[in-house]
């Protein structure tokens, strides 16, 4: 339950840069700039723990127009280009334990407790989407494309997992 709750406060933040700007557009100008002022003060701090522990993720691309899915291993800091589109993805940060600490995005630990994605997603050369990705809640604020859809699968330590 708490962490449904810490999902949906995720999605009502970090994930709506392109919902602050539209709001701005139409609303009073002391209400655009808390919005604004607000979505330029989230910092995303990866803890040393976790610095350089994993190396890549998994994405899920669903085409919906073919009901088939592709996975795709993605280097953090990399991207990739969905076949026979012009859409590609990049991975900016992945947090293992996601938290969200007042505007501050982290991880709580090292372990998979709640792991998450940061991605770019564009049409060209034009950025449509930035923020998260959660492989346990997958619809928590989910990115809605006409034709794609995008889920975290999976994640890669930078080194192999030792037996115990």
């Amino acid at each position: 339950m708490v962490g449904v709750v810490v999902a949906m406060l995720v999605a009502l933040v970090c994930g709506c840069t392109e919902s602050a700007e539209h709001k701005s557009a139409g609303d009073s100008p002391d209400t655009g700039e808390m919005a604004e002022s607000a979505a330029s003060q989230v910092e995303i701090l990866v803890p040393d723990e976790v610095a350089g522990q994993w190396k890549a993720v998994k994405i899920g691309v669903h085409d919906k127009s073919g009901s088939r899915e592709e996975v795709f291993t993605v280097d953090i800091g990399s991207g990739f280009k969905v076949p026979d589109s012009d859409v590609s993805l990049r991975v900016t940060d992945f947090l293992p334990d996601f938290i969200m600490k007042g505007p501050v995005m982290t991880s709580a630990s090292n372990e998979l407790n709640n792991p998450a994605a940061r991605v770019e997603i564009y049409e060209g050369d034009q950025q449509v989407y930035q923020g998260w990705l959660f492989s346990l809640y997958p619809d928590a604020h989910a990115y809605q494309h006409p034709r794609h859809g995008f889920n975290l699968l999976d994640f890669i330590p930078a080194r192999p997992q030792k037996s115990q």
